[in-house]
């Protein structure tokens, strides 16, 4: 461990929302006040999501009425990495079938191409996104358009989102329906492929950011697959134990309690012979096995836990949950 914090071998951070700065209506504790630390430092930071139909501005006012740092620039959705990503594929110009919101098509339209409400239309390229005024004409057009060759890019995939009433169907099952009805695939900007990530990077001007998330499938891969380094915070949906067990892409580079910890040293874990220790911890696998000595309260011992099992198996395609052995009783 140095004495350096976290953040300050990085130029950016790149937040996920949901899980990271806010849970349901309300912020995370510590979360506002850890954002607005990394707003008065030199580290730039950007809020990273999905979310294909809010405006930037939309979402930085959400974020704002929580008390967090946020304006539109630092602020980026799928929809934009989309038409970024759409633009790079088509010539200047170029006819759009926008199958999404309205704010998917302002996105379209910024990048200089032309919207067109059909297939009969003959559009070079179809973007679909997330809207829930979606019907079954609509992915009917999408389908058209893209069985004809036309370029298709998703915003993003996420096959659910969470409503108030419970999980509904995301993008990802829309996009799914166009698929199956012309057997193409699209390009995806959102997470976890790294086009989201990287138009971040290219917007802020910044080469070595550091990206934050709750999700491992999601944030993590995302960030692994744009070349990036990645934190998992232990505030939403990911635990130390499903980190244990992540397929290689989905590891973390760091695995932290909350967005306080960028502001504090953090502790690596270091190779003793067959063992790992970290702090007062320490872990070795045996066979299909982890034994751990430490609490399993204190973090430490799961930092141990991984570097030993993810050293022991540094290439795997599926997770896999180890046996877990605690050589101390820990707390319950």
């Amino acid at each position: 461990m140095t004495d350096s914090s976290l953040v300050s071998g990085y130029d950016a951070v790149f937040s996920d929302l949901d899980g990271v700065v806010y849970a349901g209506p309300h912020a995370i504790p510590g979360a506002v006040e850890a954002l607005g630390r990394v707003a008065d430092s030199p580290v730039r930071l950007a809020y990273i999501t999905n979310n294909a139909s809010r405006s930037s501005e939309t979402v930085a006012a959400h974020l704002r009425e929580l008390g967090a740092p946020a304006t539109a620039a630092n602020v980026f959705g799928s929809a934009q990495a989309g038409a970024e990503l759409l633009a790079a594929k088509v010539q200047a110009g170029a006819s759009v079938l926008v199958t999404g919101s309205a704010t998917l098509r302002a996105a379209v339209e910024a990048q200089g191409l032309v919207c067109v409400d059909s297939a009969e239309d003959e559009p070079d390229a179809v973007i679909q996104g997330f809207d829930p005024g979606l019907g079954w004409k609509d992915l009917a057009e999408a389908a058209f358009a893209v069985g004809r060759g036309a370029v298709w890019v998703a915003t993003n995939t996420d096959m659910s989102i969470p409503q108030a009433r419970g999980i509904a169907p995301g993008n990802g099952t829309l996009v799914a329906a166009v698929g199956a009805a012309t057997g193409r695939v699209p390009f995806v900007a959102g997470k976890p492929e790294a086009p989201l990530f990287t138009t971040a990077a290219r917007h802020l001007g910044v080469e070595r950011p550091l990206v934050v998330g709750d999700r491992l499938d999601t944030d993590i891969l995302g960030g692994t697959n744009a070349g990036f380094d990645t934190a998992l915070v232990l505030t939403g949906v990911d635990t130390p134990m499903t980190a244990l067990a992540a397929r290689t892409p989905e590891r973390p580079v760091y695995i932290i309690e909350n967005l306080a910890a960028l502001f504090q040293p953090y502790r690596q874990p270091v190779r003793d012979g067959e063992s790992y220790s970290c702090g007062a911890a320490s872990a070795r696998v045996d066979g299909s096995a982890v034994v751990i000595t430490g609490d399993s309260s204190n973090l430490d011992s799961w930092r141990a836990a991984c570097a030993a099992w993810w050293a022991a198996y540094p290439e795997v395609e599926a997770a896999v949950a180890p046996e877990i052995r605690w050589s101390v009783t820990p707390r319950s």
